[in-house]
């Protein structure tokens, strides 16, 4: 699937276009991205980096960097993306010129989105001048009860099942692994230490079970208090797998808390609960 920067990189093409900042793809974004699909045109997709509402000075955590992004919206059936590097300049277009550049340089017939979808200065451009400037507007009602801002939310508290519901897939925490203290090493559950970017929502603390791509993988989200920490690490032990992480980037399903973090009274006490948690791991049922 072709990702572009640019207009021109795209070209001119009989296009469907779902439009918006899709963070997460929930069950809401991806019904926006189904009636381009189901238009028969070339379904593309047009999202923004970084997030607007970054731009015009209101950041809100993540739920997923423009990479994994892009993934999802590929799973989704879309044959092309334009990603609108999201400045200052393009928050001021008007909106009839950003029709011109980003919508009709391309060679959008049909736009997709859903109701109350806002753009250009001032969010003032809403699917009624879509229409009206010659677009074949299909306006996707919302999900009940579905946004980017509720599932955040869940995060924060951890309610990873919920969040699961509304994502229509797991929740999800993505690093590249980075070197630790080597403690798991130690105690004979050796973990993948994620370094997260520090835009990306991370789940409340606490112990998950989850998976990385087919291998299930219990998960640790805190500053590890047996051991008197206090930087916030995401942690993974990858059950029944061995092999060399460093370097490389994964996205880690969150699938059921299990319970929160704690201290014990020693290390064999630790060890019990980790090898608990694996086997509640190993039971767990994936959502979504």
């Amino acid at each position: 699937m072709k990702v572009a920067r640019t207009p021109a990189d795209l070209g001119r093409r009989r296009r469907a276009v779902a439009i918006g900042t899709f963070d997460g793809v929930h069950l809401g974004h991806r019904a926006v991205v189904r009636a381009a699909v189901d238009a028969g045109l070339v379904a593309t997709g047009i999202t923004f980096d970084p997030h607007p509402r970054a731009v015009l000075g209101q950041p809100v955590p993540l739920l997923a960097s423009l990479e994994r992004r892009v993934e999802l919206l590929a799973g989704c059936g879309l044959d092309e993306i334009l990603v609108v590097p999201f400045t200052p300049a393009v928050a001021e277009l008007e909106p009839e010129a950003f029709v011109r550049d980003y919508l009709l340089a391309i060679g959008t017939e049909v736009v997709a989105a859903g109701t109350g979808f806002r753009f250009g200065r001032g969010r003032s451009g809403d699917l009624g001048l879509l229409a009206a400037l010659g677009l074949d507007v299909r306006t996707v009602p919302l999900v009940e009860g579905v946004s980017s801002t509720r599932i955040r939310a869940l995060a924060e508290a951890g309610e990873v099942a919920e969040a699961a519901r509304l994502l229509g897939r797991p929740l999800e925490v993505e690093g590249v692994v980075v070197g630790g203290d080597h403690r798991g090493t130690g105690l004979g559950f050796p973990t993948a230490n994620l370094d997260v970017r520090p835009e990306l929502a991370v789940p409340a603390n606490g112990i998950y079970a989850g998976a990385v791509a087919d291998v299930r993988a219990a998960v640790s989200i805190g500053v590890n208090p047996h051991y008197g920490g206090d930087e916030r690490r995401v942690e993974a032990f990858l059950l029944d797998w061995e092999g060399d992480l460093y370097g490389q980037r994964l996205v880690v399903e969150l699938w059921r808390r299990l319970r929160d973090e704690q201290a014990f009274s020693g290390e064999d006490q630790l060890v019990e609960q980790i090898a608990r948690d694996v086997e509640a791991t190993r039971a767990a049922t994936r959502p979504g």
